[in-house]
């Protein structure tokens, strides 16, 4: 439930700067969000069927592609066009994917692999996507270029907004369970 939660917010993340007319620069929870959900879509004993798995994932999926919808025709005002979506579509369940791979014993180091991933993967799939599908760059070389230079902005603020939600998910748990035991050890160290 707590993974299901954490998407809500993450989604929340994406509409709230549309429909409070404010700029959000790509700084949304998504990313961290759609990696912690991924660790959790084994159960939390990690022995969730493979049908278990797969609706979790459908019903994620499907969340995802009607905040899609509705950013697209009633935050943005545009037409929509399912095919201008699969890619990101995918790039969702990839992201899940990672998350239950690489967080399902999550540490510094699987977090900051995590954080790279995603935000990356995301930087290249949607500016060449932009790029290869689109008018606004010239499709050579340059063109790409350009493509890439002009989402570093927002390829630096997903890196960032992903590792303080991962940072916070994960994080906080840890820092509460080291505190809990330090607690425990000292008042065991006043009993004896």
């Amino acid at each position: 439930m707590s993974a299901f939660l954490v998407l809500a917010a993450a989604l929340l993340s994406r509409i709230l700067p549309i429909v409070l007319h404010s700029q959000s620069w790509n700084f949304t929870a998504l990313g961290g969000g759609l990696l912690f959900f991924g660790s959790r879509m084994g159960g939390a004993d990690g022995k969730a069927t493979g049908k278990q798995i797969a609706l979790k994932l459908a019903a994620a999926l499907a969340l995802l592609m009607a905040t899609d919808y509705y950013l697209t025709v009633y935050g943005y005002g545009l037409a929509w066009h399912t095919s201008a979506y699969l890619v990101t579509w995918v790039w969702y369940a990839a992201i899940c994917l990672i998350g239950m791979g690489l967080l399902q014993r999550p540490g510094v180091l699987r977090c900051a692999a995590a954080t790279l991933a995603s935000a990356t993967s995301f930087f290249l799939l949607s500016n060449g996507a932009v790029w290869a599908g689109g008018a606004m760059y010239p499709h050579t070389l340059a063109g790409l270029g350009t493509a890439l230079a002009m989402g570093l902005p927002f390829y630096r603020n997903d890196l960032v907004s992903t590792g303080l939600t991962l940072g916070v998910l994960f994080g906080l748990p840890a820092l509460a369970r080291k505190i809990a035991q330090a607690m425990e050890a000292a008042h065991g160290d006043r009993m004896a």
